[in-house]
Parts: structure tokens; sequence; C-alpha cells
């Protein structure tokens, strides 16, 4: 699949079947996280792979209202980032590449919220990140449960503007 391909036919999947991925690719899909563009040349990002299901069954209680489907998950890929400056510019654009790649692979993501959510600092608690770090984003992955529709989005016309607003 193209770049182009991969970015109009993602969508957010939150229901997955019990089909493990492999380490191989995941590891892939994080290397292309790493290679997101990066204010200053930071590279603040670490990135937690989390298979486990026990701790992916108790961050998806923590975030029950935002994520409970990450207990069905085949994996979760954190996104934690050094408290920079550009911290959350840089940990959204990783993340973001993840949810290309992955598209590339034909896993199913959804990208859940971190930074400033009320579960932030108990996600990273279980997950035992240190001090300096912030919460950027929880990746659920896994091959989708159900055939995943199309959604329709606004209209190119609608939303490109000239030269002014």
């Amino acid at each position: 699949m193209d770049t182009k391909e991969a970015i109009k036919k993602r969508r957010s999947v939150r229901s997955y079947n019990s089909k493990d991925i492999p380490d191989k690719i995941i590891l892939d899909i994080i290397d292309c996280a790493r290679m997101a563009p990066t204010a200053r040349g930071e590279e603040p990002w670490e990135f937690i792979l989390l298979k486990d299901k026990e701790i992916l069954k108790q961050i998806a209680k923590i975030t029950e209202k935002n994520a409970p489907f990450l207990s069905e998950a085949s994996a979760c890929i954190v996104v934690v980032c050094r408290d920079t400056k550009y911290y959350l510019e840089d940990g959204c654009a990783a993340t973001e590449n993840i949810l290309i790649s992955a598209s590339d692979y034909k896993l199913g993501t959804c990208w859940v919220a971190g930074d400033k959510k009320e579960y932030a600092q108990d996600v990273m608690r279980i997950l035992k990140v240190p001090d300096g770090f912030k919460l950027v984003s929880l990746v659920s992955m896994g091959y989708a449960q159900y055939p995943v529709a199309s959604k329709n989005r606004r209209p190119l016309k609608e939303i490109v503007h000239r030269d002014q607003f």
C-alpha cells in the first residue's frame, strides 16, 4: 500500500480479533514512529510496547470511559515524551507515524489520548515511567474483528481557503 492510500484508508478500530501481531511487525512500526519530525532534533520520545494481557486489562479499566477496548487489543504502543517545549507536537507526529505504518500492515489501530486525561498519571505509574515524562498517547493495535466502514469526510472544497480564511 502506498502512503497516500494508507492515510486515506486508515480508520479507528475498537474491536479486535485474538490473532497475535509478530514483534517484528510492531518493532518496524515503532521504527517508523522514531522517524517522525521532531522540533530542534530532540527526539524526546520513548515507546512502551504492551502485549501483556493483565497490563492491558489494568489500563483498559482506568481508561474505561475512553478505551475499554484496550483489553481486546493484541498490542498497545504507549508514546511518552520527555517534558520538552515541543513534546506534544513531537509525540503526536510519532503517533501519526504509528497509525499510518500499522495501516500498511493492515492492522487496526485507535489513538487514545494521554496528556490531558485524568488517567494519565495512573497509566504512567502502572508502566513505571520515570518522572520528567508526559503520556502523549496509547495506540491500541490488532487485526480488526469486523470490516471497518468508510467515513464520510467534509469535502475538500469546504475546508480549503485561499490566501485568507
